[in-house]
């Protein structure tokens, strides 16, 4: 019986010891933490990663990319689907990438604006804002007609570029509080 109790107690502190040396190799990486809320849906974007895209339809929705009523970002295709409850795609498009990307994921809409100055001083409309990702924050938009082009790549903006009919599109779909997934 004694060669059990110690044998379970070896087994914990072996445990603990891993988590313990796992974190300590979490916070010892190059990888800035940031307290924000969980991402509940995180696994949705390491299954949709591990689906491969259909190459005959590309614009079809990747399998594992969520249930019910959302906005699906693809990071690696630079397309978005607007999805309604029944998986329906309403309608999918191309956008032009931020410079800073989010995690892939599970996000909701956080605020919109009608037209702005967008980070790179490009006006826009129709901001739908998402996730912030180091003090920057993400959100998709349409450049106004019109608008000065956008600084060179090494400016760190969150500005996902739509054309104007997209971000119509995207504004009439993407009220507060609607999720966003985000997946490689």
């Amino acid at each position: 019986m004694a060669s059990s109790s110690s044998g379970i107690v070896v087994g914990l502190t072996a445990a603990a010891l891993g988590a313990v040396g796992y974190l300590t190799y979490q916070a010892s990486a190059d990888v800035p933490l940031a307290f924000t809320r969980p991402q509940a849906a995180a696994s949705l974007a390491a299954l949709a990663s591990k689906a491969p895209r259909d190459v005959r339809h590309p614009t079809a929705l990747p399998a594992h990319s969520g249930t019910g009523r959302r906005v699906v970002y693809s990071l690696d295709d630079d397309r978005v689907w607007l999805v309604e409850d029944d998986g329906t795609v309403r309608r999918t498009f191309r956008v032009a990438p931020s410079a800073v990307d989010p995690a892939p994921g599970a996000y909701t809409v956080s605020s919109r604006s009608g037209r702005i100055t967008g980070s790179d001083g490009v006006p826009v409309e129709h901001v739908v804002r998402f996730a912030t990702v180091e003090g920057v924050t993400v959100g998709f938009s349409a450049a106004v007609p019109g608008a000065i082009p956008a600084p060179g790549p090494s400016a760190r903006t969150g500005g996902i570029r739509e054309t104007r009919a997209d971000g119509d599109a995207m504004w009439a779909f993407a009220t507060v509080g609607r999720r966003v997934v985000v997946i490689p």
